[in-house]
């Protein structure tokens, strides 16, 4: 059987798998995100000790990233606030350690192509795949394309109105302040109130605030892009009951003028946790395609 290695490199940890073409994955590791040199020569000596040859390895990686093959830079990690990774390849090391292909993507793109490929999108012509949690990211895929430009999207740095009470907290962007990420994200929550969002208590006014701020994104990248699908993943969207008061603030701002009900459209992840892990392995076969 054909192996693929996986690697969902987040920024606390990186989630490693050995897994074949049919979605088997066979193996799987986790290490802590600390320095480039110390978690990626973990990975490596990891797959080496699985000692089973790769037909090729499939990265979906925190960003911002070169994903431009022409680029001298493609793999690496551009601008990143992270400390220590800016400029890290993290391509290079992995095609070095096994001679294989290696290929590429945000951790979110990834994680949307696998939704569009075999969880939530498998029927839909379009599908809006966005993450929130340490960060905010999205991607989109129509027709099985990713949505590129100059770079990929970098859709948790959209600018929103503000909630009426939520006026004095300045975000917790470190390029954009009051940004969606800056307002929305783990981080910009546990700011305000101490706490993450599933922390708080259920009639917390915070959890309807941070529902208020999700639906005004949605209905903005339904005006840009009306996908037939909207999957809403990351820690923060595991909080009890904020993706029906998601949908049901989504339905107040769209005013009816979108297509699709919210309940509907707006769903949680098909395949549960492994979508970051089938999103590498979903990149790695594009490799070899």
């Amino acid at each position: 059987m054909t192996a693929y290695g996986l690697i969902e490199a987040g920024g606390t940890k990186f989630v490693l798998g050995i897994a074949d073409a049919d979605r088997t994955i066979r193996a799987t590791h986790r290490i802590p995100t600390t320095t480039p040199d110390e978690t990626i020569g973990a990975a490596v000596h990891w797959f080496k000790a699985q000692d089973e040859p790769l037909a090729a390895i499939g990265i979906g990686s925190f960003g911002p990233l070169q994903l431009d093959k022409a680029a001298a830079d493609w793999g690496h990690i551009t601008r990143t606030p992270k400390p220590h990774w800016a400029n890290t390849d993290l391509v290079g090391p992995f095609t070095e350690a096994f001679g294989c292909p290696a290929a590429i993507e945000t951790d979110v793109n990834a994680a949307a192509l696998a939704e569009a490929k075999w969880g939530a999108g498998t029927c839909c012509g379009s599908l809006l795949y966005l993450t929130i949690g340490t960060g905010i990211g999205g991607g989109f895929v129509s027709g099985g394309r990713l949505l590129h430009g100059l770079s990929h999207p970098e859709m948790g740095h959209i600018r929103l109105p503000r909630h009426p009470d939520d006026m004095e907290f300045k975000g917790a962007c470190p390029f954009h302040g009051d940004c969606l990420e800056g307002l929305a994200s783990g981080p910009a929550i546990i700011a305000r109130w101490g706490r993450s969002l599933s922390e708080l208590a259920p009639d917390h006014p915070g959890k309807a605030i941070i529902a208020w701020y999700l639906a005004q994104a949605i209905v903005t990248f339904q005006a840009v892009m009306e996908p037939e699908r909207i999957v809403l993943g990351g820690g923060v969207t595991g909080t009890a009951g904020l993706l029906d008061l998601v949908r049901t603030e989504a339905k107040s701002a769209a005013a009816a003028y979108f297509a699709g009900d919210p309940e509907k459209v707006i769903v949680a992840p098909g395949l549960g946790e492994q979508s970051g892990l089938l999103g590498a392995l979903a990149v790695a076969l594009s490799s070899t395609s």
